[in-house]
């Protein structure tokens, strides 16, 4: 498995809290909120792009997320997520060394799988295929140019 990039950094917060780190992330520590950012069905919340191209994801949802694929399994929790060359061959490593994971399929974007598995003390890893999406860059504007959209 090769491993691109730290993408983002996601935290799974209520609604309340997502409106305070929306306003703390964006007035006391500056940073640029992605106008790019995904709408996701259920999920309210926001990204900041911080400059290295790593992101900030802010979750909100009350409770568990309707993607969520059962207890300890729901994606909406804080997690961490790698770009990975590529996401078939991840997954066929996992399957071949018997980590346990779950999917989600085309949720947050048309075509994008997303594995999601534990390391050894418990923490989420989320790994999506590194072309998927570069933090800060609509779909639209990565696969055309950053002309298309102006």
């Amino acid at each position: 498995m090769k491993v691109i990039e730290l993408h983002h950094v996601g935290f799974g917060v209520n609604h309340a809290q997502a409106d305070a780190m929306l306003d703390f992330y964006r007035n006391v520590l500056a940073l640029p909120q992605d106008p790019s950012r995904w709408k996701i069905p259920g999920i309210y919340g926001s990204w900041f792009n911080l400059p290295n191209g790593t992101q900030l994801h802010i979750l909100g949802c009350e409770g568990v997320s309707q993607y969520a694929k059962g207890p300890d399994q729901d994606p909406v929790s804080n997690h961490f997520a790698l770009a990975v060359e590529n996401i078939l061959a991840a997954e066929q490593e996992l399957v071949e060394q018997g980590i346990e994971y779950f999917t989600l399929d085309n949720v947050a974007s048309p075509n994008l799988k997303q594995l999601f598995l534990r390391d050894p003390a418990g923490n989420l890893i989320e790994l999506h295929q590194a072309t998927a999406r570069t933090a800060g860059v609509a779909v639209n504007e990565q696969q055309t140019g950053p002309s298309a959209n102006r």
